[in-house]
């Protein structure tokens, strides 16, 4: 006769329940799931870091989209740049507006790169005023000082 398995104690309070479901209304359940399915990109059950990755890109795809169908996209764009400018100085340092953009989301190439700067050159420091590219990606042209 095999030897019998000790049972299980249970801690004041515990129900016995090891579901852990049962802590959440079945509203909420069926929001996990469906946030699940979108971030399990691939449908295998599991999220990895290739599911991590594509959501994020397409997330970040939305977002662009998101910014310019706003009401009024320059203040929308404007307050995105000021999160990368705590101190209110109203311009990023090329070098960090560059590696941003090319190592997050949808990435610019070398030649975008070289178009953007072509188009807003930083200054002498390396600072590029990133209130005039705001006012060129939603009015088009260059802001007259």
């Amino acid at each position: 006769m095999p030897p019998k398995k000790p049972k299980r104690r249970q801690a004041a309070g515990d129900s016995g329940s090891s579901n852990v479901f049962s802590m959440f209304e079945q509203s909420q359940i069926q929001e996990y799931k469906e946030a699940f399915t979108i971030i399990d990109q691939n449908r295998d059950g599991i999220i990895s870091k290739d599911d991590l990755r594509d959501v994020l890109a397409s997330l970040g795809e939305f977002l662009v989209l998101f910014f310019l169908t706003c009401a009024d996209p320059e203040d929308v764009i404007l307050s995105a740049f000021k999160v990368l400018d705590p101190e209110g100085k109203g311009s990023i340092k090329k070098q960090f507006l560059e590696e941003l953009l090319t190592t997050q989301c949808d990435r610019f190439s070398k030649e975008e790169i070289k178009n953007m700067w072509a188009a807003f050159p930083p200054d002498v420091a390396g600072n590029v005023d990133y209130k005039n590219i705001c006012y060129v990606i939603t009015h088009g042209e260059e802001k007259e000082e």
